[in-house]
C-alpha cells in the first residue's frame, strides 16, 4: 500500500497553472529528500523536482524556472506549483523519496496532469 497520496491534477491549457499536492503517511517525513517525478507511457520516469530536508529545491532543466517545489514537515505534505506548463509537462505525477522508494510508492495511481495547445 502506497505510503504517499497525490492530488491536484487536472487538464489544462498551455500557459495555465496547477498545484499537485503530497501528504505522507511514512515515519520521519522531515528526515528524507523528496521528490515529484513524471512518467510519460514509452518513456523512462524522470524526476522534475527534488526538495531537501531543509528546503533546498532543484530542478529538471526542462521545468527550471515554471515549477516550485515545496514541503511542510508539520504535516508530512509537499506541495509542486507547475506555472506556464507546456504540452510536454503532460504525464502521470508522483510523489517519493529521493531517491525512489518502491515500498513508499510502487508507481500505481499518481496524479495525471494533462496539458492541451
Amino acid at each position: 500500500q502506497a505510503q504517499v497520496v497525490e492530488s491536484g491534477g487536472g487538464s489544462v491549457q498551455a500557459g495555465g497553472s496547477l498545484r499537485l499536492s503530497c501528504v505522507a503517511s511514512f515515519r520521519f517525513f522531515s528526515t528524507y529528500m523528496m521528490g515529484w517525478y513524471r512518467q510519460v507511457p514509452g518513456k523512462q520516469r524522470e524526476l522534475v523536482a527534488l526538495i531537501s530536508r531543509s528546503g533546498t529545491a532543484n530542478y529538471a532543466e526542462s521545468v527550471e524556472g515554471r515549477f516550485t517545489i515545496s514541503r511542510d514537515n508539520d504535516h508530512k505534505t509537499m506541495y509542486l506549483q507547475m506555472n506556464s506548463l507546456k504540452p510536454e509537462d503532460t504525464g502521470v505525477y508522483y510523489c517519493n523519496q529521493y531517491p525512489w522508494n518502491h515500498v513508499i510508492n510502487s508507481g500505481g495511481q499518481g496524479a495525471q496532469v494533462t496539458v492541451s495547445s
